[in-house]
């Protein structure tokens, strides 16, 4: 009997299109002959299964089932792929955890934490395994001096959200004069800011999976930003980048950084498909973390896909190695 697939995607944060578009990558790659798959939206407003032909059914959320046709649809596998609030910082996890469902995703507590930018680097300093940039965060309910931030970074400084994804909120500051701007930005999108002093290099990332019985490290791919100082937005989704896999870099440099996100999968307790970004001085030769991406972006041209097929296995083969991994 086939076993039933709920791709979750959508959510309450500004990245719901961005995971509509990696969930509707994942349902229309996933083998409908070996799975019954179903694509479930996710927002705040409803959570509803949404069939080819754009119906919506509602998602009774006691057990997270469907309604169609008089006949009760439970899921053996919640496949989900919601960047963000609630999917990335743990809460859908939680739910789930709650109700006995299976799911594709790191645990409750490793997506809480390393879906918070300050506390995750925190505790990665703490490993000792990698360097970070000096940081600070402020938050919004207490008192935000610039003089006081400045006297412990050094400009220029990147300001962003510090839970949050895809550089929404986020601002390069150069000038003292910018800084209470771009912290309010960010604000808009979280409580919580994180501002990190600039590190100059280049930037990289690679793809970890861990299945039921081997772990994937993938090729490495630079990120190289088109017209832009950073990989922002509009880098990452309107075409502004030029993402190289694998990456044109001394082959000891990139084995460092496979090894480096190995290290970090296992430390940080992660499960399923996982991407670390890093940036590497050159002048220094020192490898910098960055952050990680737990739920990382699956459409066509998303980082992680090319790296897998750069391997010479398919988006299709990948999202069958992750069901395989949890049911």
């Amino acid at each position: 009997m086939k076993k039933n697939i709920a791709v979750v995607m959508g959510g309450f944060s500004g990245e719901h299109d961005i995971s509509i578009n990696s969930g509707t990558e994942v349902y229309k790659a996933l083998n409908k002959d070996k799975y019954n798959v179903y694509r479930i939206v996710i927002d705040r407003n409803d959570w509803y299964y949404l069939s080819d032909d754009n119906q919506k059914t509602s998602v009774d959320k006691n057990d997270f089932s469907i309604c169609l046709d008089n006949k009760k649809i439970t899921f053996d596998l919640a496949f989900i792929i919601v960047h963000g609030d609630p999917g990335e910082n743990g809460r859908l996890q939680g739910y789930f955890d709650m109700i006995g469902m299976p799911y594709n995703t790191c645990g409750f507590y490793t997506s809480a934490l390393t879906f918070n930018k300050g506390y995750c680097n925190a505790v990665v300093r703490n490993f000792g395994v990698i360097n970070l940039a000096k940081s600070k965060v402020v938050y919004a309910d207490r008192n935000i001096d610039a003089d006081e931030i400045l006297s412990d970074l050094e400009l220029p400084v990147f300001v962003k959200p510090a839970s949050g994804g895809s550089s929404v909120g986020m601002s390069k500051v150069k000038e003292k004069a910018e800084l209470l701007p771009a912290i309010e930005k960010a604000l808009h999108e979280d409580c919580e800011v994180l501002i990190e002093e600039f590190i100059q290099g280049r930037e990289f990332g690679c793809g970890v999976l861990q299945t039921k019985n081997e772990k994937l490290v993938f090729p490495i791919t630079e990120i190289i930003p088109i017209g832009r100082e950073y990989f922002d937005y509009e880098a990452k989704y309107q075409g502004f980048s030029n993402e190289v896999t694998p990456a044109e870099i001394d082959e000891k440099i990139s084995t460092m950084m496979q090894n480096t996100a190995s290290r970090l999968y296992d430390l940080l307790n992660c499960r399923g498909l996982v991407r670390f970004d890093f940036i590497y001085n050159e002048d220094k030769a020192k490898l910098y973390f960055l952050e990680v991406n737990t739920i990382p972006g699956q459409s066509s041209e998303s980082i992680v896909p090319k790296q897998a097929r750069a391997m010479g296995i398919s988006t299709a083969q990948l999202y069958e190695m992750l069901v395989e991994t949890f049911l």
